[in-house]
């Protein structure tokens, strides 16, 4: 199983996008920059991700994307589902009246995925960044002070 790398830019897109403080926005510039990837494709991505509700852009010199939910509520499967879609991973290939027994198995496990992934929530992996990043920081505080 494999993911785009589109739903790789927007994972790591909205984890950035909910530390920004309450009211402030980012240009699609900048994000791509800090992606090493293009403006272009990057604005794609964005387009899916502010039709699925997730973000909202303020045009104008200023402007810019920002988160348009509560961050708390924003999960890696509302991302996911907003990329990819929401058609099953694995449909049987043998016409069973019955039904397809591997189908069955396949269905419920991704099934469970993505209740775990509905589960873990963007914000909390940018918590977790930002305590990694702190004593980074610190550090480097330190060291201009002296």
């Amino acid at each position: 199983m494999k993911y785009s790398k589109a739903t790789n830019y927007a994972l790591h897109t909205m984890v950035y996008l909910v530390t920004l403080p309450k009211g402030s926005t980012i240009g699609v510039q900048r994000l791509a920059e800090m992606q090493n990837l293009s403006p272009t494709y990057l604005s794609k991505i964005l387009t899916k991700l502010a039709k699925g509700g997730l973000v909202e852009s303020t045009p104008g010199a200023k402007g810019g994307y920002k988160v348009s939910k509560p961050k708390d509520e924003i999960s890696f499967l509302d991302v996911i589902k907003t990329v990819e879609g929401d058609s099953n991973l694995f449909h049987c290939s043998m016409d069973q009246n019955e039904g397809c027994m591997i189908e069955n198995v396949m269905t419920e496990a991704e099934q469970n995925m993505k209740d775990d992934l509905d589960h873990k929530f963007i914000i909390d992996i940018a918590n977790k960044m930002e305590e990694m990043l702190l004593p980074i920081e610190k550090e480097e505080q330190i060291k201009k002070e002296n």
